[in-house]
């Protein structure tokens, strides 16, 4: 194997998940991106590298259809095995597609899952799949059909590992950047673009493409180049970041709001916690809690154990729907100092556009599944004949909103907010 620095193979932004994967710190990457951020040649040397290190685990590497495999994906993998200096260690089947590493027979298979047999009749000759790697993951039909290939495959064995790739589609609402959202065990989501890369890997033609779709269509080149979320053109919050919320800036809120929209059944009820830096306009919303079917004395319980209000010594508010006057009246009496939203006519158009104005909303989707899930798939409505947007804010799927809403009732009543 031929010697080589890290920073000659792999782009700096990966440095450090390609310490935390050597370090069995987790076990699945997301990586997502823009064109040309280099999450591919990442995976694929990734992959080599864990094979070298488990001599007795195979790999799986899958797009949707087979097709695409030999140019993709078999491509990739051929490219990292000579990039690492293992040209002569390998055998290099095309139909059907497989590298064979001589010194210890372990197989990358490739497949599509055009048809999903093809998965399950893989079997190796010793040893077991460990690895997987889903290029392309919004291709794929979802959730449940990652599920099952991970199911079928990832069995036997001491040792496992996922990988998916994928450029963000522009629709909040595909199941690829819904995934994303969702806080797993093990897993890290890692998003990268061309910026991190060092320009002699692009060259120039690519940055001189990606510099004129900045100027002349910024949507885009955010989309294209960046691998930003853009939205489809009726997302109605175009202010957000869906990131951690550092610790040394939580601690630092000087207050905070609580917001509370009542549910039951199918609508949930919903709690968000929050906090407003008027300097900067941005809203922080750090803390969820989404319930069904869930009492009062419940909820109230749910809140105190967060320590919601408890605190003396702390400026926080609880605000909830002024809709259900005795709901707010048994949190007070549970000991939630809970007042009821002060509302009126336009008050959803004024609270909605307040929100809208905000130079940020920067939610943590770690702690907020939930909210991010909901702020950023939230878009107006089209006409279903002309297809023109329509005015006002359609009333579902936003129960966060609406706690988002109450907790900062009394900034937005404010005149001049």
């Amino acid at each position: 194997m031929t010697t080589c620095r890290l920073s000659e193979l792999i782009a700096p932004s990966f440095f450090d998940v390609h310490r935390q994967i050597r370090a069995g710190e987790i076990d699945e990457l997301v990586a997502k991106g823009g064109r040309g951020s280099a999450k591919s040649s990442f995976v694929s040397l990734e992959i080599i590298l864990l094979l070298l290190h488990h001599p007795d685990c195979h790999a799986v590497v899958l797009r949707k259809v087979d097709k695409t495999v030999r140019r993709s994906v078999y491509a990739q993998i051929r490219w990292a095995i000579q990039t690492l200096g293992l040209g002569s260690k390998f055998i290099m089947r095309q139909s059907p597609a497989e590298c064979i590493y001589k010194p210890t027979g372990q197989s990358i298979y490739f497949t599509g899952l055009d048809d999903p047999d093809k998965v399950k009749s893989i079997k190796p000759p010793f040893g077991y799949i460990g690895i997987l790697w889903f290029e392309e993951l919004d291709q794929f039909s979802g959730d449940a059909e990652i599920r099952s290939v991970e199911q079928s495959c990832l069995r036997g064995g001491p040792f496992s590992f996922t990988f998916k790739s994928f450029n963000p589609p522009a629709a909040a609402r595909n199941w690829a950047n819904r995934y994303v959202l969702e806080h797993r065990s093990g897993t890290l989501v890692h998003h990268s673009d061309y910026r991190s890369v060092p320009t002699a890997w692009l060259g120039p033609r690519f940055l001189a493409d990606a510099e004129h779709l900045r100027s002349t269509d910024p949507t885009a080149y955010r989309h294209d180049y960046l691998g930003e979320v853009v939205g489809s053109g009726t997302a109605v919050f175009e202010n957000l970041r869906l990131a951690p919320i550092p610790s040394d800036l939580r601690k630092n809120f000087d207050r905070i709001l609580h917001g509370v929209d009542w549910g039951w059944y199918p609508d949930p009820w919903a709690y968000n916690g929050c906090s407003y830096d008027a300097a900067r306009r941005t809203l922080y919303i750090f803390d969820e809690a989404t319930r069904r079917r869930t009492s009062n004395k419940d909820t109230a319980e749910i809140l105190l154990k967060k320590g919601v209000c408890t605190d003396p010594e702390r400026d926080e508010t609880l605000t909830a729907d002024s809709a259900e006057e005795k709901s707010c009246g048994d949190y007070r009496a549970f000991g939630l100092p809970c007042r009821s939203a002060e509302k009126g006519p336009g008050s959803v158009r004024d609270s909605m556009k307040w929100l809208q104005s905000l130079a940020c909303i920067w939610i943590d989707p770690a702690t907020c599944p939930d909210t991010a899930k909901e702020f950023s798939e939230y878009e107006y409505e089209r006409d279903a004949k002309t297809g023109e947007v329509l005015p006002g804010y359609p009333d579902v799927d936003n129960h966060h909103i609406d706690a988002t809403r109450y907790a900062t009732n009394r900034i937005w009543k404010r005149r001049g907010t």
